[in-house]
């Protein structure tokens, strides 16, 4: 009934997450299944064939959830579609749009949470050897390994520092994901990222009810880690008022949720991490003594990447290769040129900076080989490579040109406009060939 579909479809719609397509025969269904729909929809009654014969075909190609919405209302009926591999069978009456709606919503929870066990069964199948998650081979690197192989074999808790972009979060989930509580969750908290009215809350879980919004009980942080790792990144963020409720947390291993009476025990351990020196925000009456050794446990200080000499380049290499397999691509090759620049450059962002500089030079390439042109700085730290590699003036223009170019795709007018020069300019260094196109 093509009326009927286009209600069913309309009322569907009214959820902006959902894309509806709608046909009228089967086959024409069965020719756009390369689409790999969420979920299908089907009448019994077809023109160009039967319900059932349709689901066969289906089965035959996906496992995609499939709703027989029909006006059979016998049984037999409906037991054999379910048979042929039908997931639910509604019978159209005045019910039907909000039976629809209400099944729509729980296959796609189902889906969901397949979707997320299917990443928890990955992440707990990956083998998270040190090597493989700490990418490395430098000194300063391998004392690393012995600290982590050291809190794996205990459950001491841990205290990571070390500067932004240095992989504080992956030295945790190795700890973690190398140990006993590998197959328990890892709960990460930024304690900079959230408010400090909604903190508590955060951290403890509330009652329903509790405050404004609290329309639900909800568990915090420490109750989900149960058994598993809590990892409260920025620990030197938290607000002194709230850093002696976090030691009693500590102490007494139990949260009492915000608007409730009862405490709730839970079992953790307890990794944190700061880009700040601890010792000094004590010292500085900034951060609490007696919660500093309560969490100072086992410390791992990480150092920055410009301390780690030949492992920029191994870094770059393993996101060279990660970009290309995110594209799809051959991975292009690091010119000795763009590896001497790599190496020259202090990156203030640590890894985290090294990834996106890697990634960009990728785009900016050939496809085959990184050139040390295609390798770029941030613009506040521009004076940095100046005084690290020598050009003239020229050269210097020349490199600013041919990035506007590949930016813009060659389009020569509008990068005259951008630049604020003529386009004979950039015309003739292109026949000069001080400038290559991108094109042809």
């Amino acid at each position: 009934d093509a009326m009927y579909g286009e209600i069913l479809k309309y009322h569907l719609s009214l959820n902006p997450d959902y894309q509806i397509t709608l046909y009228k025969l089967g086959n024409e269904l069965l020719d756009n299944l390369y689409l790999k729909p969420d979920l299908i929809c089907v009448d019994f009654q077809l023109p160009d064939m039967t319900g059932d014969k349709l689901i066969l075909k289906i089965r035959n190609q996906t496992k995609v959830p499939v709703i027989v919405i029909s006006g059979q209302d016998q049984i037999a009926i409906a037991l054999q579609l379910l048979k042929n591999g039908a997931s639910e069978y509604v019978i159209k009456d005045d019910n039907t749009k909000e039976l629809l709606w209400n099944s729509v919503i729980r296959f796609r929870e189902n889906a969901s949470l397949k979707e997320e066990v299917a990443v928890l069964k990955e992440q707990l199948e990956q083998k998270f050897s040190f090597e493989k998650t700490i990418i490395g081979q430098s000194p300063q690197i391998r004392k690393i390994y012995q600290l982590i192989e050291k809190a794996v074999n205990n459950n001491i808790n841990v205290s990571i520092t070390g500067e932004t972009g240095s992989g504080k979060e992956v030295v945790a989930k190795a700890i973690h994901f190398n140990s006993d509580r590998r197959k328990k969750p890892f709960v990460t908290v930024n304690m900079a990222a959230i408010p400090r009215d909604l903190i508590e809350s955060e951290l403890f879980g509330h009652e329903k009810g509790a405050f404004t919004g609290a329309l639900n009980k909800r568990k915090g942080k420490f109750e989900e880690a149960n058994g598993g790792t809590i990892f409260l990144d920025e620990i030197a963020e938290l607000d002194l008022s709230l850093q002696s409720k976090i030691l009693r947390v500590l102490q007494e291993r139990e949260v009492t949720p915000v608007g409730g009476n009862d405490t709730i025990k839970f079992d953790a351990r307890i990794i944190t991490a700061t880009h700040k020196d601890l010792s000094e925000e004590v010292r500085t009456g900034k951060f609490r003594e007696d919660l500093y050794y309560r969490i100072i446990g086992l410390p791992i200080e990480l150092p920055p990447l410009r301390d780690r000499g030949n492992d920029v380049l191994i870094l770059a290499k393993y996101f060279v290769d990660e970009f290309a397999k995110g594209n799809n691509s051959k991975p292009p090759l690091l010119s000795q040129s763009a590896k001497d620049k790599l190496l020259k450059y202090n990156y203030p962002g640590n890894i985290r900076e090294l990834k996106a500089i890697v990634d960009l030079a990728c785009v900016m390439s050939d496809g085959k080989e990184v050139q040390a042109g295609d390798v770029s700085f941030p613009s506040s730290k521009a004076l940095l490579e100046y005084a690290v590699i020598e050009k003239t003036m020229a050269e210097y223009n020349w490199d600013i040109i041919k990035f506007y170019l590949r930016k813009y795709n060659d389009n020569v007018l509008l990068v005259a406009d951008k630049l604020d020069i003529g386009k004979s300019t950039i015309y003739n260094l292109i026949k000069e060939n001080e400038v290559k196109p991108l094109k042809p």
